[in-house]
């Protein structure tokens, strides 16, 4: 006999379920380390039908960075001043953001970090990363309208490219977060957020007017 057919709700709640089960797992395990068995043992489910929702692990692992980028995303746009401030206010904004994920959101940074190595040592391809660089585009486009308001209102220095303000800033803040996140540093009298602070005074002095 037949399982009852699951509704489009049903479905949802399933991935989500994966999703949030595989993020923890891999987080506080290195991704290598865990397996797609473990991960259905987990959630309650098989590992049939994680391989349906996923197909392989590699698919599964880009779609949880993704899910995570994107939840961290709309709560932070709901706070963004872009529809109403400068493009200065926004970018500062923009750079504030790393400052509050080491604050509240830390394991992303964890994740991330094992992610990127995991990218690179599973050679993962460009379309299987496709979900993932949707997220970043969509990011990029979102930067995009607030370095145009920056030419129109004058608090940001567009002689810089939009190319170089967006990929610097986003680098060396996640870059310094992530060290503190995966706990890269040896001596126990430096504190994270002072030089988080330091570097987006920087970023601001840099690239705002």
């Amino acid at each position: 006999m037949k399982g009852r057919k699951l509704s489009a709700g049903d479905m949802a709640a399933r991935r989500e379920i994966m999703l949030e089960t595989a993020f923890r797992l891999f987080t506080e395990k290195n991704i290598d380390s865990v397996t797609m068995g473990e991960i259905a043992a987990v959630t309650g489910f098989t590992t049939r039908s994680l391989q349906r929702y996923f197909h392989s692990k590699e698919n599964l692992v880009v779609a949880v960075s993704t899910w995570a980028w994107e939840n961290y995303l709309n709560v932070n746009r709901e706070q963004s001043p872009e529809n109403t401030g400068t493009a200065a206010e926004t970018y500062e904004f923009m750079v504030e953001s790393f400052i509050r994920l080491y604050r509240e959101n830390v394991d992303i940074l964890r994740f991330n970090q094992f992610f990127n190595v995991y990218v690179r040592s599973q050679k993962i391809s460009s379309e299987q990363m496709q979900p993932f660089i949707a997220m970043i585009d969509a990011i990029k486009a979102r930067f995009h309208l607030v370095y145009l308001r920056g030419r129109e209102d004058g608090t940001l220095r567009t002689d810089y490219s939009e190319e170089e303000i967006f990929s610097t800033t986003l680098h060396l803040m996640l870059a310094i977060a992530t060290r503190y996140a995966v706990g890269l540093v040896y001596d126990a009298g430096v504190s994270p957020e002072r030089e988080l602070i330091a570097q987006k005074e920087m970023l601001l002095a840099r690239y705002t007017v």
